[in-house]
């Protein structure tokens, strides 16, 4: 009996000992033999999120290569051009965290978010002799089968959210063409699906490895998928590479905001406190000097610029939003005419004025509407960036061509001996679309040796003068000057600040700014 007692005691005590340690309290208040302490149940702590938007994306890597071996070549560039990962980098910052959270919401790798490095290296304003443009070089046709249109105010292809949502559905798309690998769905990105796939038949039926390291592809996409690679490992350890990469929040840079009404940028410039040239730098698919004249368009600012934006909407007139002209008809005007004077579109004047024609008649008005500042003011509109490739300064002499009747891209390239790649590169110009009679083409020729070569560009605009000094003679007068140095007599006058007044003296000195070959000087 008393053993039964003590086994049924030693029962009640283990029993108040487990119900104890549950509680997360201790049996000392029993006994002093042993100390129970609670049980330690682990659990898992908040998954880390990174606050520099690199590392968040290189944490995250899911594609790789057999071996470093493949990447060597592209790192070893890198190595050698330390500051170009630091440029790209830092210009990466308005987008990356947008491009970044467009990729991982459709399920691509979020190596992705790097592809833009390798297509136009962030540069929004990118233009390949391909006629590819934008942060995702989409080719015109391309970029029209994934719904990015392209106006007279507007370019889809540039435009930074919708051409990431185009390219990555074309990629998910690539992807599933080549039942879920990635890298020859990223190398079909670049050379097009039926390159890549012919290439896998190929091997298939060689019999060899059909993955893309084994592939018989053009040199470009052979180095294309290395070289998205090597970025990635560039960005993941860039101290261990000599590499610099600038830091970036890991948090919204800009937001989207819808207008349903044309916008002069001037004025959502005042209401916001930008410069042009921010604006058009987060919405580079505005060509001109508004938002699209039809449609809803949807413009990216900077998240800390929202509010005043949205403040200004609200409490200002929707008429007030674009500056209109009542124009009076007169003889010889067309609505061609008007448009390219007013510096918008045959159907904009006839959507707004409710014309079914392009009948206009004399005496009638038209309201047409019209920027509020200069063309110059608007820095980076398509007028304004051509006008900045055709006064650029690069290494060689430049030639400007004015297009003529007759004249096509095959001719002009003869003609200055210039590939035609290299020409539709300076120009921003398309293979398929006719040159317009009177653009002006920007021609970078290496060196003149020939004497044909001197008759060709003679009077085409080449950008070869020399400054000279002249003092004046006996008998000299302005138009005399002028004459002898083939240049004109308000030239003259500008360059020196002369006064119609004052009357040249003799050994006065004047600056001459003298084309080179146009006036056959040695």
């Amino acid at each position: 009996m008393c053993r039964r007692f003590k086994i049924l005691k030693q029962l009640i005590y283990l029993s108040f000992l487990l119900l104890s340690a549950c509680e997360g309290t201790t049996a000392d208040t029993l006994s002093t033999e042993k100390t129970i302490k609670p049980i330690q149940v682990e659990t898992p702590s908040n998954p880390v999120i990174e606050k520099d938007l690199w590392r968040y994306i290189a944490n995250r890597y899911t594609l790789s290569a057999p071996d470093q071996k493949k990447l060597f070549w592209h790192i070893d560039w890198f190595k050698k051009n330390p500051d170009y990962l630091t440029r790209v980098t830092k210009r990466a910052k308005p987008y990356l965290y947008l491009v970044t959270k467009e990729v991982e919401k459709a399920g691509l790798p979020i190596e992705i978010a790097l592809l833009p490095i390798v297509e136009s290296a962030y540069y929004p304003f990118s233009y390949s002799h391909g006629t590819a443009s934008g942060l995702w070089q989409f080719i015109p046709s391309t970029g029209r089968l994934y719904g990015l249109k392209e106006t007279w105010w507007y370019d889809g292809r540039r435009d930074v959210l919708a051409s990431t949502k185009a390219a990555v559905k074309y990629l998910k798309n690539l992807n599933k063409l080549f039942k879920g690998d990635w890298l020859l769905a990223i190398a079909a990105y670049n050379s097009g699906p039926g390159r890549v796939q012919k290439a896998v038949r190929k091997n298939k039926k060689l019999g060899k490895k059909a993955d893309f390291w084994h592939l018989d592809l053009p040199s470009e996409t052979k180095g294309y998928v290395p070289r998205l690679l090597a970025v990635a490992e560039l960005i993941k350890s860039p101290s261990l590479y000599n590499q610099s990469v600038t830091s970036i929040d890991n948090q919204p840079q800009v937001r989207s905001v819808v207008l349903n009404s044309q916008f002069d940028l001037a004025l959502i410039s005042q209401w916001t406190d930008l410069s042009l040239d921010e604006l058009y730098s987060l919405n580079p698919g505005l060509k001109r000097w508004a938002t699209p004249s039809t449609g809803p368009y949807t413009m990216l600012l900077p998240v800390d610029a929202i509010e005043k934006f949205e403040e200004n909407l609200s409490i200002h007139p929707k008429e007030g939003r674009v500056r209109w002209l009542r124009h009076k008809i007169k003889a010889g005007d067309s609505l061609s005419y008007l448009s390219h004077k007013f510096k918008t579109t045959v159907d904009q004047i006839k959507s707004v004025n409710n014309l079914n024609s392009n009948v206009i008649k004399v005496g009638e008005y038209l309201i047409v509407p019209i920027a509020q500042k200069s063309e110059n003011y608007y820095s980076l509109s398509e007028d304004q960036r051509e006008k900045r490739r055709i006064n650029a300064k690069k290494n060689g002499f430049k030639v400007i061509h004015t297009v003529k009747s007759g004249d096509s891209l095959w001719k002009i390239s003869n003609k200055y001996d210039t590939p035609i790649k290299s020409i539709i590169k300076w120009n921003h110009l398309s293979r398929t679309e006719p040159l317009k009679i009177g653009k002006k083409l920007v021609i970078w020729r290496s060196s003149i040796t020939k004497p044909d070569d001197l008759s060709k560009v003679v009077n085409t605009g080449i950008d070869i003068s020399r400054k000279v000094t002249y003092r004046v003679r006996n008998g000299d007068n302005l138009s005399k000057i002028a004459s002898k140095f083939k240049v004109s007599v308000s030239d003259l006058k500008s360059w020196n600040k002369l006064d119609d007044k004052k009357p040249l003296q003799i050994g006065q000195k004047l600056k001459i700014i003298v084309n080179v070959i146009n006036s056959k000087m040695k």
